[in-house]
């Protein structure tokens, strides 16, 4: 008999939901490990890309120079990177629930499925935002000082970046646990996600054919990229945003078809 049926008790309610899996995403270490990861990737790679522009401008070969950089263009090329860091994160809030078997305790305490993966998707998406705003942060931080007199940090323009980052990461984050909840296995979904992030759209752009340019483009990774980079073609950022929103909701409503389908 589940907890909502029990006589004398409550069905669970999305408030306390979401005060559970909070609670159990920062009482895991792999929480922590791959915030601490993500932060690390960001400072190298954001160091890495910096030192790269700077060399640019400064080495003999003309056709080389790129001129003055922004921050934000560095942190969000290292975001190709630091993401799977934060993709970890977010497919662990839910896999390593089914490897430990915790699922079941999960479900018996709050029998609706749908409202369990809402509220792993807003504590995930929350948690991947804020994290996202301090990579942003880091990265900016790292990049501005080793660019020195090639880089440029626009107030306004930094901001812009950090926060765009942080959206992107959500709903990176977000996607990943849809999948997890779907493919039950962090493996498996790790997978996927590198396949529809990187690999696919990049075999789809590698012939440089325009009909297989404007599928990649549908991608998740491409659009959030047209997104992070502001780019107005094919489609403007909005569109970017829009279609990234589109698979991390499309990635929620197959973890749920999955979990409502299959016993835990």
């Amino acid at each position: 008999m589940s907890a909502s049926t029990v006589p004398g008790t409550r069905p669970a309610s999305l408030r306390g939901a979401l005060a559970a899996e909070w609670t159990k995403l920062f009482s895991v270490r792999t929480t922590w490990w791959t915030a601490l990861a993500g932060l690390l990737l960001m400072a190298a790679s954001a160091g890495q890309l910096a030192i790269y522009a700077a060399n640019d401008n400064t080495n003999d070969d003309p056709l080389d120079d790129r001129g003055i950089v922004t921050v934000g263009s560095v942190m969000i090329d290292s975001i190709e990177l630091t993401q799977y860091a934060v993709l970890a994160l977010g497919l662990l809030a839910i896999t390593a629930e089914f490897t430990s078997g915790t699922i079941r305790t999960t479900l018996q305490c709050n029998p609706s499925r749908g409202r369990v993966l809402l509220a792993k998707a807003l504590v995930a998406g929350a948690v991947t935002a804020a994290l996202g705003l301090l990579l942003g942060g880091v990265g900016a931080l790292v990049a501005w000082p080793v660019l020195g007199e090639w880089g440029s940090a626009p107030a306004a323009g930094t901001i812009g970046d950090v926060v765009a980052v942080a959206i992107y990461l959500a709903l990176i984050g977000v996607l990943a646990l849809g999948l997890g909840a779907a493919l039950r296995s962090a493996v498996l979904t790790l997978v996927v996600l590198f396949a529809t992030l990187m690999i696919v759209p990049l075999s789809l752009q590698e012939p440089d054919i325009t009909v297989l340019n404007r599928i990649a483009d549908a991608f998740p990774g491409v659009a959030g990229g047209h997104f992070l980079a502001g780019d107005t073609e094919p489609y403007p950022p909005a569109v970017g945003l829009l279609l990234l929103a589109a698979w991390a909701g499309a990635a929620l409503l197959l973890g749920r078809a999955a979990l409502r389908r299959r016993d835990a």
